[in-house]
């Protein structure tokens, strides 16, 4: 993944994943979790490819039946269906949790969590936050917990120096504590060992997550980026009171958004913006790259015009620059029929 506005942006080199490494201890017993394999099929990697996907064998969606096909539509109506349903709920509530989440998320900023860390750089940051990107996916983990355990990463960054050998496994450490807080079943700290190559021991993953809920002083709650994508989502589908149409262009912009999304927590100079306008700008994007008519109203969420088109900038300055790594990031049958070159 390249970062937009890094001082000389260009294509970076990716480090392999464990299992690629030449001599690497790790036996194919221990490659992924036994209680959870994916089925799905996995990118390989190419000699061309870079960003996200050369880090780590992502697995990917799952492939898509024929244009039209029984299976496609089943799907895209239980998607429609659960919009539906996150709409009775958002209707109640979805204003007052929003005003609630604007007023709190200044204060689980980090802009500058960099700042005072002597060993963890720009570079560093961008490698590991790529890495965790198909890591997550490999767990088929929520994009609210990716987004929970960036914020509580740049929040430690920000508090506490961190050694280089370490910050891998305070990677895994935030994702699991994130996981804690959002899904059902969390993976389990042996799996997320095993993606270590066993390079850390359970006692200092489980020393580091009390280290890290310490120095947080267990304020785990932060509004995220997440948050945001799905509230303007369902703003845009109420507003347009929800006909098939624009419930799919909806679903459609917030998938190609949460991409754009993924793509900014790697980059160091996103965390200068507060996640509910890089919410309404990756929305905003996403609908420019689709090409929709029926665009989502950007001035909802109360930011200037000049800000929102500044940030937009960056986004597709950003997406510019990993053209190669977005398409990864979104899912299969999605890509094959939405993506479009150009911006």
């Amino acid at each position: 993944m390249t970062c937009a506005l890094s001082p000389g942006s260009r294509k970076r080199a990716w480090a392999r994943s464990p299992e690629e490494r030449p001599g690497s201890r790790c036996s194919s017993a221990h490659r992924r979790a036994p209680l959870k394999r994916s089925r799905d099929p996995r990118y390989r990697r190419q000699s061309s490819d870079s960003g996200v996907a050369d880090l780590f064998d992502t697995p990917s969606p799952s492939p898509t039946p024929d244009e039209g096909s029984p299976g496609d539509r089943a799907e895209e109506a239980a998607e429609e269906q659960q919009q539906q349903l996150d709409l009775r709920l958002f209707r109640d509530y979805g204003q007052e949790s929003y005003c609630f989440q604007r007023r709190r998320e200044g204060a689980f900023l980090s802009p500058d969590s960099l700042a005072h860390q002597p060993q963890v750089k720009e570079e560093s940051r961008c490698k590991l936050i790529s890495w965790l990107i198909p890591v997550h996916r490999h767990f088929s983990l929520s994009f609210e917990s990716l987004c929970l355990a960036v914020n509580i990463l740049d929040r430690f960054l920000s508090c506490t120096p961190v050694a280089a050998d370490c910050f891998q496994l305070l990677g895994v450490t935030a994702l699991l504590i994130a996981c804690k807080q959002v899904e059902v079943h969390p993976p389990r700290v042996k799996q997320l060992l095993a993606l270590c190559c066993h390079a850390f021991s359970r006692e200092q993953l489980c020393n580091l997550e009390c280290i890290i809920l310490l120095k947080l002083h267990f304020k785990l709650g932060a509004p995220t980026l997440n948050f945001f994508v799905e509230h303007f989502t369902h703003l845009r589908v109420q507003d347009n009171q929800a006909c098939d149409q624009d419930l799919r262009e909806a679903i459609n912009a917030k998938a190609m958004a949460r991409g754009i999304a993924e793509l900014s927590l790697a980059d160091y100079a996103f965390n200068a913006y507060p996640p509910s306008l890089l919410g309404i700008c990756c929305l905003g994007l996403a609908d420019r790259m689709l090409g929709h008519q029926k665009r989502l109203d950007l001035r909802t969420s109360g930011y200037s015009d000049s800000v929102i088109e500044d940030c937009i900038a960056k986004l597709k300055l950003l997406v510019s620059l990993n053209g190669n790594s977005l398409p990864r990031l979104l899912p299969l049958e999605f890509s094959k029929k939405h993506m479009k070159t150009e911006c």
